[in-house]
């Protein structure tokens, strides 16, 4: 009953919600754009009931008609539906994405095959001669009618009426209704258009201008129909609102946020398959996005929260399926097609294209050759009717776009996982992004890379690399931030071995360039570059080959886990998870199995940088802009770093397994390795690394040196001196005993490290004193007075005394931290006495001062 009253109560408050939307509306979103959300939405509720005419005199002779999905009649300014019967209670796939949009909401980040909604929805024949438009919601489901949970599923769960609309007509063979869509689709809702509020404000849009807003065209497929509106919306401010001038936000907005914009979209109706996909369970041991419901009837004294993976529908033909069973490759039954987007500048378009037909290897794997594709776009004298936003076209879109990024987003039929469509986002900048990545991580050892402007033949292999690892994730795949760890380190240096297995064996790593390999090494690009790897073929094997004998889903997990068993013993295989904050192995931007060594080989090539930035980035003409971004790259790769070795500190290694595997999920870093990374953030961090203070660079970008090392230290002291770290030394100590790297040592390590010079009785120049400084301001914010209840602790944490995480009472952490701070303060009283350099004294006194006040707060 609960389930029921909670659906209910989303119809109606969908509606409700729908209708006071309208009356926020600027200027032209009045009485008229009230009767569109109720007119279009649940038409008879302002009056009678109109009954359905004869189909000649609502669709005339004047119509403009075109079969499909639906058969879609124009008449005038007017737009009908014709629905089948069997279209009726068929699930049906509904993406919108914006076409074309002015400057002002590209400024705001909404460009051209932008993605804005998608949701599922069902026509349903109601009383009173009208059709119920349902959303679908596969929350809480049972996808087997066979099962017994089935019919209790559907009883107990009603899918939420998003519109209704009055029958106008019968077909004449009486196997249809036709219905008037002109007032919904001139509307504002959130099933065709923006899927939330959040997707419209996250462009600065507000109420739906309808005197500004008009049906430009509706046109009707074998499987799915396409909307093209013209939508004007008033302007709202961005978060902060108007500056301190009062000065309008955007241009063309007045104070107090009015101003309007217009955007064109597209909305794709897509009919989902009657019989959906069979689906694959997730397995954490391999990285696929996944969709999910709740099912009722797989654990028959439970339920079961399922994950499918998301994939392509990559079958056999018929008649080939003797052959795939035999082990020969065969073609699919249905290529799987990318189309590179017509805007795209034609020297890209070979490496783009490369890029997605570098997959037909792994999908070689998998049983099929031929199986993926990219090709042009056909152009308007090819093809009328397709077009760019059309949901059954999967396409690379080129957008003019200062962002530096590229993304792969798809779109899977929720019961399946089949992916029905994707939209790569090809951002103009990316090549920015490319090119300051392998500049700074390669040109000690690639002369090409040494120039603020590539070669087209280097900045094509980039966007190649770029383009394999989008495409990947429309291919379903994950991240696999653990592949590079798999790889050891010194092998990164093997020419042979680097140019004929790579530096990783994933591409869809974050482990962008080989930045460890030397001068010496004498590597060329293909022990350089990332490329499709082990991982990858496995991963489109283990996702896509079919298993011909197991007929359902369940029937296949034995036989998947005996597969995968087996073939994880080769270590390249790994999948590491890019969700993991704990696991070392499991890192963004790092290389080879021992990051202490990796970094100590990037920072050599770093430094070999360093001293040629003047001269790699000097432009005739220019001023030192582009030396100021590449050094900030440099600090920022040196930051990577640092980043790296940290997180070997209380790191905790997992490998998912079966209970048929040996060993253990999880293991603590070893104590040698975590000293080693205190070692290595010893010599590399803690000690002041001034060879990154070059002057001839920082005065010709007004680099404060002091800010400059800060910046490098402050984020590994957040991370070594927080409870979350030090809680896990302690319970590392509990479960390895005297084997554990305890947090005693660490703090041990960080006193004799960072006070180092009280020992030596040697002067404190500025960077230790700022090294100092932060130090002590991370242990007294863990013994600083316990937040009130409720408070936001972010906002109340400082590093002079701020409010700690209450439960440090409850652990070690309160009372070895009191106990550092008590050791530090005697250090430096013991130390003062022979202290001659004035700056060191004041410094000292000051930080005892600071210790106890925190020890002994004064009341």
């Amino acid at each position: 009953m609960r389930k029921k009253l909670i659906a209910v109560f989303f119809t109606l408050t969908t509606f409700t919600g729908l209708a006071v939307a309208q009356q926020r509306g600027g200027s032209g979103a009045d009485s008229t754009n009230r009767k569109n959300a109720l007119g279009g939405g649940f038409p008879g509720l302002n009056g009678a009931k109109a009954a359905p005419k004869p189909y000649k005199t609502v669709i005339t002779d004047k119509a403009i008609s075109r079969n499909g999905l639906f058969k879609t009649h124009k008449l005038e300014d007017k737009y009908y539906f014709e629905i089948g019967d069997s279209v009726l209670n068929r699930e049906i796939l509904v993406v919108s994405r914006i076409s074309k949009a002015g400057a002002d909401i590209r400024d705001a980040d909404g460009y051209a095959g932008d993605q804005i909604g998608s949701s599922v929805i069902s026509f349903e024949k109601g009383p009173g001669n009208r059709i119920f438009m349902r959303k679908i919601s596969y929350s809480t489901y049972s996808p087997d009618s066979t099962k017994s949970m089935y019919q209790a599923v559907q009883r107990s769960n009603i899918q939420a009426i998003a519109a209704a609309f009055n029958i106008a007509a019968y077909s004449p063979d009486s196997k249809g209704s036709v219905i008037d869509m002109t007032d919904y689709i001139n509307g504002d809702n959130e099933i065709f258009f923006f899927g939330s509020p959040a997707a419209k404000s996250r462009i600065r849009l507000g109420g739906l201008l309808t005197d500004r807003s008009y049906i430009e065209n509706v046109k009707s497929f074998s499987s799915n129909i396409e909307i093209s509106t013209i939508k004007t919306y008033s302007l709202t401010a961005p978060a902060g609102g108007l500056g301190r001038t009062g000065a309008p936000s955007l241009p063309g907005m007045a104070a107090g946020g009015s101003g309007s914009e217009t955007v064109e979209l597209n909305t794709s109706l897509v009919l989902l398959p009657k019989k959906p996909m069979k689906a694959r369970y997730f397995d954490n041991r391999i990285g696929y996005f996944t969709v999910g419901y709740t099912d009722f009837d797989l654990n028959p004294q439970g339920v079961k929260n399922i994950e499918l993976i998301k994939r392509w529908r990559l079958e056999p033909k018929p008649a080939d399926m003797a052959k795939y069973k035999r082990g020969e490759l065969v073609e699919p039954m249905k290529q799987i097609v990318y189309y590179i987007d017509p805007a795209t500048p034609k020297k890209w378009i070979p490496y783009l294209i490369a890029g997605v037909n570098d997959w037909q290897k792994a999908f070689e794997k998998a049983g099929f050759k031929n199986a993926i594709v990219a090709k042009m776009a056909p152009t308007n004298k090819q093809d009328t009717t397709w077009s760019l936003d059309d949901a059954n076209h999967s396409v690379l879109v080129y957008k003019p776009s200062e962002t530096e990024n590229a993304s792969g987003p798809s779109i899977a039929d929720p019961r399946s996982g089949e992916i029905i469509e994707t939209h790569i986002n090809w951002y103009h900048n990316v090549m920015k992004l490319v090119h300051d990545w392998y500049m700074i991580q390669t040109a000690a050892v690639d002369p090409r890379a040494r120039s603020m402007h590539f070669s087209d033949e280097l900045m094509g292999d980039l966007i190649r690399f770029v383009s394999s690892h989008e495409v990947g994730h429309t291919l379903g795949l994950r991240h696999n931030y653990g592949s590079s760890s798999t790889v050891p380190t010194e092998m990164l240096r093997n020419k042979a071995f680097v140019e004929a297995n790579g530096h990783t064996p994933s591409i869809m790593d974050y482990a962008r360039f080989n930045y460890v390999a030397q001068p010496e090494d004498n590597i060329g690009k293909s022990g350089l570059y990332p490329r499709i790897g082990d991982y990858d073929k496995w991963a489109i094997e283990w996702g896509y080959r079919i298993l011909p004998g197991n007929k359902s889903t369940e029937q296949e997990v034995a036989d998947l886990n005996k597969i995968t068993v087996e073939r994880l013993k080769n270590k390249r295989l790994w999948f590491g998870t890019e969700t993991n904050q704990d696991d070392p192995h499991s890192q963004n931007e790092d290389l080879g199995d021992n990051a202490m060594k990796a970094s100590t080989y990037g920072i050599k090539n770093l430094q070999r940088i360093l001293v040629k930035l003047p001269v790699w980035t000097r432009e005739p003409n220019q001023q030192y802009d582009d030396l100021n971004n590449m050094y900030d790259q440099l600090t920022t790769q040196f930051n990577r770093y640092m980043g790296h070795v940290a997180k070997n500190i209380g790191g905790i290694y997992e490998v998912p397994k079966t209970v048929e595997q040996p060993g253990a999920v999880y293991e603590n870093t070893p104590a040698a390795t975590q000293k080693e990374a205190m070692d290595f953030l010893d010599t590399q961090l803690f000690t002041t690394p001034v060879w990154l203070l070059d002057e001839s660079i920082l005065k010709n970008i007004n680099g404060n040196p002091v800010l400059i090392i800060s910046r490098c230290q402050e984020p590994v002291l957040n991370r070594l001196i927080n409870n979350h770290t030090l809680y896990k030394l302690i319970a590392a100590e509990a479960a390895d005993g005297k084997t554990a790297y305890k947090i005693t040592d660490l703090f041990d390590a960080m006193q004799n490290i960072i006070f180092r010079e009280l020992k030596n009785n040697r002067p404190i120049d500025v960077y230790r004193r700022n090294l100092q400084k932060l130090y002590v301001g991370k242990l007294i914010d863990l013994v600083g007075p316990p937040a009130a209840p409720g408070s936001d602790q972010n906002a109340l944490l400082s590093r002079r005394g701020g409010s700690r995480d209450a439960a440090t009472d409850d652990t070690d952490v309160l009372s070895v931290a009191k106990a550092q701070l008590r050791a530090i303060n005697l250090l430096i009283k013991n130390a003062l006495p022979n202290t001659t350099d004035n700056m060191s004294n004041y410094h000292l006194q000051d930080l005892s001062e600071r210790i106890t006040q925190t020890l002994n707060p004064k009341g």
